[in-house]
């Protein structure tokens, strides 16, 4: 895949441009790669343009040191998709991609025009948690993590029915920069749009999964009830609902941008 140079770090990108009028930018959540968007690519590439990209400090983008913030994360996309000839976009981001999102929507103006928010929330976890994970990463690598990763990320069922893309996905966690991604958990640590919410104008989707014990079904309803033109979709999937349930997802997506 390209990269480029944005923002001061190398990033990791696949843009599928077929000439059409409207593009759709994906955002992956902690832990993950673009990857994650596989199941996305051929339902949504036959009516948008798509741009996929690896958040810093993630797969085979750079991961540059310090702690990162929603806006430093924000600002690659917006320096990304100006580099790209990208005027204005749609942007799908889960988990932490959800919380890019959330700024993107807050500060992005025109730029960014429909915002699907999945799997997140405008506070997720507590100081504590985050502290305690950035430590144990620091002591003991990925591994640690990745172990518990799969129960909040999927159903027991499909844990069972779908294990070579279950241990795909985290073996793809393992891959990525133990540096990059405590910065990560840095930035979803010290994030907090609660009273910001009631600022975003842009029409939102929120997808939620029925048993998502991260980001919950509240949370989802919290937001949507914060979000002037919000719609919610609730699906039968833990924390990856996009990667659980894509069929149902791209439906969801597909009709909220008027293709459905």
């Amino acid at each position: 895949m390209p990269k480029i140079t944005v923002n001061n770090a190398e990033i990791n990108y696949k843009l599928i441009n077929s000439g059409k009028p409207e593009t759709l930018v994906f955002s992956n959540s902690l832990g993950t790669q673009f990857s994650m968007w596989a199941g996305q690519e051929e339902a949504l590439s036959a009516h948008f343009n798509l741009l996929f990209y690896d958040t810093r400090g993630h797969g085979h983008s750079e991961a540059t040191s310090g702690d990162y913030s929603a806006e430093l994360l924000g600002n690659d996309i917006l320096q990304l998709t100006i580099k790209l000839g990208i005027d204005k976009f749609h942007f799908c981001g889960l988990s932490m991609g959800g919380l890019i999102g959330q700024w993107l929507a807050i500060n992005g103006g025109s730029k960014v025009e429909k915002v699907i928010l999945c799997n997140t929330s405008p506070k997720i976890g507590d100081e504590k948690s985050w502290n305690d994970r950035i430590d144990l990463v620091g002591r003991e690598g990925l591994k640690p993590v990745a172990d518990g990763t799969a129960i909040k990320w999927f159903t027991d069922d499909f844990i069972q029915t779908e294990k070579e893309e279950v241990s795909e996905i985290l073996s793809r966690f393992m891959d990525n920069s133990p540096a990059g991604y405590q910065s990560n958990c840095a930035m979803v640590r010290d994030t907090d749009f609660r009273e910001n919410l009631k600022e975003i104008d842009q029409p939102v989707l929120i997808v939620a999964g029925s048993g998502d014990p991260v980001t919950t079904t509240e949370d989802a309803r919290n937001m949507h009830s914060q979000i002037k033109n919000s719609q919610l979709v609730i699906l039968n999937a833990r924390h990856l609902s996009a990667f659980e349930r894509p069929k149902e997802f791209n439906e969801a997506v597909l009709r909220f941008l008027g293709r459905g």
